[in-house]
């Protein structure tokens, strides 16, 4: 009968206007995908009949088929937003069982762990201590808002000054006075200081003193340390040609470059700091690799330590290789992860199970997760979003097709009525 057939065709245009109001209410959808309903026709062919004369049967629904072309990347001012540039799907844990989307609308859950709106947990590699990625397993990449650990100045192994002594100078013209911090400012040329930290993270402040003595190319040096409390202790070196007034010798040759001490020191000058009260004892060499004695003022080209105090986490960054890094208030910064993607031999054959997010299936060919930027992967941008892949244009002119579609299929059915109602009032 013509009715069942008209039936399945406007069952058929109804499927298609879902789909399409579906895509159209989904445009504005961050990571979302839009789908085509694809029908094939109903046709069989029954005992004593042939192809050549059997009449289908209208048509069904065959599949809705998700569409996984690149949506638009719009970008934002979250660091924690982030979208897969090419192929890929972020890994998410939902209650044991990962998930996989395209959504990177990412925020920290009270326990520091970066979620998606659902809870849904972000997977990534973890990393080694000497920078790389246990890429064999992915866990949970969180976030936590701890204050980064302090390092003491003595970590670096030394202090590094980069100055010109002026050659020019006089020699000052008070003497020294041994352990006398801090000194007449008659009994020095110059001075500097620069802030180091002990095993706690306490700054204390390192001042070096420059007397010229009445040697050519010579200068005597003497240091000191203002600890956190703001008492001062000299520092007591062990480098050669230790004066009795507790400095060290530096000479230059003619040309203002360092002779000695020379090496095998390699012009480092060993030196013992103090023992600050509840932390390590702090020991460093002063190096004047760099130093310079030239007709010039005294200058500070840099001043160089590798201690730091502890620091409140101040950001996230996350590179295009999905590497995520910590920093800190302290100018520091830590590797946390690196986040994992997934990809499918057959993204089509993904289960949908809504929230921006599908499920793993035997039809899909799951591939062990990767690194963003491998072969397998696109790149991960951060502080961005990827929107929906739906045009709206081409789905309005679907609305209208389905529209028509649906019209001309109850007008079959229609004209069916009219001929049925004529063959019953034949007399």
């Amino acid at each position: 009968m013509p009715f069942q057939i008209a039936i399945s065709g406007l069952n058929a245009a109804s499927a298609d206007l879902k789909t399409t109001g579906n895509n159209v209410a989904n445009s504005g959808t961050t990571g979302f995908k839009s789908s085509r309903a694809e029908f094939v026709d109903v046709f069989s062919v029954g005992y004593g009949s042939s192809s050549a004369t059997s009449i289908g049967g209208g048509a069904r629904l065959a599949k809705v088929s998700q569409q996984f072309s690149q949506g638009n990347i719009d970008y934002t001012n979250n660091n924690l937003d982030l979208a897969v540039n090419g192929q890929g799907f972020f890994v998410l844990e939902d209650d044991g069982s990962p998930v996989y989307s395209r959504a990177g609308a990412f925020s920290l859950d009270r326990e520091g762990n970066v979620v998606n709106s659902n809870g849904h947990r972000l997977q990534a590699f973890s990393a080694r201590a000497d920078g790389t990625f246990d890429t064999g397993s992915y866990d949970d990449l969180r976030l936590l808002a701890s204050e980064g650990v302090p390092q003491a100045t003595d970590v670096g192994g030394s202090v590094e000054f980069s100055l010109n002594l002026d050659a020019n100078a006089d020699v000052p013209t008070l003497p020294w006075v041994a352990g006398a911090f801090p000194p007449n400012a008659d009994a020095y040329n110059s001075s500097t200081s620069l802030t180091t930290y002990d095993s706690l993270g306490r700054a204390n402040t390192l001042t070096t003193y420059y007397r010229k003595t009445a040697n050519p190319n010579e200068w005597s040096v003497y240091a000191s340390v203002t600890d956190h409390l703001g008492g001062i202790s000299e520092v007591r070196t062990s480098a050669p040609d230790v004066q009795a007034d507790g400095g060290f010798l530096l000479q230059f040759g003619n040309d203002g470059t360092v002779t000695s001490p020379a090496p095998p020191q390699k012009m480092v000058m060993d030196g013992q700091l103090f023992n600050p009260i509840g932390a390590n004892p702090v020991t460093f060499s002063l190096d004047y690799a760099n130093a310079t004695q030239y007709g010039s003022p005294f200058s500070i080209s840099s001043l160089t330590q590798y201690g730091y105090s502890t620091g409140e986490l101040s950001g996230i960054d996350i590179d295009s290789e999905g590497v995520v890094s910590a920093r800190y208030t302290n100018g520091q910064s830590s590797t946390l992860g690196k986040v994992a993607l997934a990809n499918a031999t057959n993204p089509q054959g993904l289960q949908s199970l809504g929230d921006s997010v599908w499920g793993e299936t035997f039809a899909a060919g799951m591939q062990p997760a990767g690194e963003a930027g491998t072969s397998n992967y696109g790149l991960i941008q951060s502080g961005a979003l990827e929107a929906s892949n739906v045009d709206v244009g081409e789905q309005l002119v679907n609305l209208i097709t389905a529209q028509r579609n649906f019209q001309a299929n109850a007008q079959v059915i229609s004209t069916a009525d009219t001929v049925t109602q004529t063959i019953i009032n034949i007399r």
